[in-house]
């Protein structure tokens, strides 16, 4: 077999296969700095879901409005050590409309005019409670009020879910409550602790789980806390061409039929395969809950939909059923702010189940919250979620930092008062030319597909093997390599830096690109390495 050897032995990479793909990472990188130290080439670390671009004008309207909540506080106090009072209520609007006028040159002052117009307008909002929020929540001056999340704030994300997740369409009139929260993971985490906690899903219950999924969804059923019994639904369609598309068969769909299973966790689009779910498997998985199993609890996690046009969530799909998380980590290039929020239909299963719980529980869960409020039973789910996140006895101080709300706040307005959608549609291609200079790198033919979010690209090396060359190159693969081989051979060999989609339940001998976190040209590079590494193994094969 000619082949180049690899510094990593098989029997290394079987024990290193077993990590999450976000641990086996960082070996990887570790391998890729060492080639690029022996070589002119640069390390290109396509793991990472971290995106390079930033939304700059939300970014700009709130570091001026810093500007009038500082102006605000000495208003109140100005001690000349550096200390200031706080901002006051009374005529506080008429002040923000003068500040907006006077600094019309200051960057981001449009979409702050247009902000706040739009809130009085659209709304109908107090000029100077309006404002009053604005000026505190940049200012941090105070505990957020109310816990779950800001009055005015919350009216706006809401209108911004609305148009991104529900494609500006709603199937029903009724409003959502959001929850504004430290990014999609502490999402995850409060939701599956609030709805053990609350006697929703207990330890050792059944649920399913979308796959290929994020690893941390793999991974949290599995704790002792939860020990969940998990069924697969198992994205593995193919398109008319044979190649995977990732698409949930009617077969798997209709696992969730089975009311032994209690929830249903979902990434939509999904990660690593980047794909939302197509139209007609989507309206055939709501017949199937309608019809087999109208309690069952759907928590999705959207934070890829905003890459999709006309993307139409489950949460506006099942509204009554779902619990939607939605971070503005990657479309507003914001990781680093941690912000994020869970939606839930105001009329919903998860109120309607509380009341059917055992009547001990009821007791037990009535003492967890009787010093929040004197009818601890009639507790909203949604403010139960709050409660937990703080352990129920610091409820008072639980919450999202008030200038976190108001940045997410900013994000949200840019993209409803964005009418032509400019900084979707430029969002949207730059993933999507990146998308194609990767698979023109590795001789791919491409296709559109209206369901490609292309945050992600997942490759299954053996389904092009099997393709092109049958099984018999297939099973000199299986007998020669571990599945993961190809994103050691890529660090030792290129510097480049892939995950394995086998780790996220995905095709074994699969890899994930991240399309968002390296130039474009880099994608190019990426692909014609891909394609000769796989050639590699053809010539390999061909010797023996």
């Amino acid at each position: 077999m000619d082949i180049s050897k690899l510094k990593t032995s098989r029997k290394r990479e079987q024990e290193l296969e077993q990590l999450s793909p976000f641990e086996l990472k960082d070996n990887l990188i570790s391998l890729a700095s060492d080639s690029q130290k022996k070589s002119t080439r640069t390390m290109l670390n396509a793991g990472r879901g971290n995106p390079n671009w930033t939304a700059t004008t939300p970014r700009e309207a709130f570091f001026t409005l810093g500007q009038f909540g500082i102006e605000e506080c000495r208003r109140a106090m100005d001690n000349p050590v550096g200390m200031a009072g706080i901002p006051r209520k009374k005529g506080i609007g008429k002040r923000f409309e003068d500040f907006l006028h006077k600094n019309n040159q200051l960057p981001g002052i449009a979409l702050l005019k247009e902000v706040y117009q739009y809130g009085i307008k659209k709304h109908g909002f107090v000029p100077d409670e309006w404002a009053l929020e604005l000026a505190e929540g940049i200012i941090g001056d105070q505990y957020p009020v109310p816990v779950r999340m800001l009055k005015h704030a919350e009216v706006i994300v809401h209108d911004y879910l609305i148009q991104e997740m529900c494609g500006n369409n709603p199937k029903r009139s009724g409003k959502y409550d959001l929850f504004a929260v430290e990014g999609g993971t502490a999402a995850m985490c409060y939701i599956f602790d609030s709805l053990v906690e609350n006697c929703l899903l207990k330890k050792g219950d059944r649920i399913a789980l979308g796959v290929p999924a994020f690893t941390p969804y793999l991974e949290i059923p599995e704790l002792d806390r939860y020990q969940f019994k998990v069924t697969y639904v198992k994205g593995s369609a193919k398109d008319e061409n044979g190649n995977s598309n990732f698409q949930y068969p009617n077969e798997e769909l209709d696992k969730l039929g089975d009311k032994s299973i209690k929830a249903f966790f979902i990434i939509n689009p999904s990660n690593p395969t980047s794909v939302e779910i197509a139209d007609e498997s989507r309206k055939y998985l709501v017949k199937v809950v309608k019809n087999l199993n109208p309690n069952l609890m759907i928590l999705t996690d959207d934070v890829y939909g905003t890459f999709v046009e006309g993307f139409d969530s489950l949460m506006n799909e099942l509204p009554q059923n779902t619990l939607c998380v939605y971070s503005f980590s990657k479309y507003f290039g914001a990781t680093g702010w941690r912000l994020g929020v869970i939606s839930l239909y105001e009329d919903n299963i998860y109120d309607k189940m509380l009341s059917a719980i055992p009547e001990k529980e009821k007791q037990r869960l009535a003492k967890l919250y009787e010093s929040l409020t004197l009818y601890p039973e009639k507790l909203k789910f949604i403010d139960r979620l709050v409660a937990d996140s703080r352990q129920v006895a610091l409820n008072h101080t639980a919450g999202l930092s008030l200038p976190q709300q108001t940045q997410m706040m900013l994000f949200a307005a840019f993209a409803v008062l964005d009418k032509e959608n400019k900084y979707k549609k430029a969002s949207i291609d730059l993933i999507h030319k990146r998308y194609n200079l990767l698979m023109d790198g590795m001789q791919f033919p491409t296709s559109p597909d209206p369901e490609r979010a292309a945050y992600y690209c997942t490759i299954d090396i053996q389904e092009w093997a099997l393709k092109n060359y049958g099984k018999d190159f297939v099973e000199f693969l299986n007998k020669n390599f571990e599945p993961v081989d190809i994103v050691f051979r890529l660090a030792e060999k290129s510097s480049i830096v892939l995950l394995n989609g086998g780790g996220f339940a995905g095709p074994e001998w699969s890899v994930r690109v991240s399309l968002a976190n390296l130039e474009e040209e880099d994608y190019c590079i990426i692909g014609k390495e891909l394609h000769e590494t796989m050639q590699e193994y053809v010539s390999a094969w061909k010797n023996k």
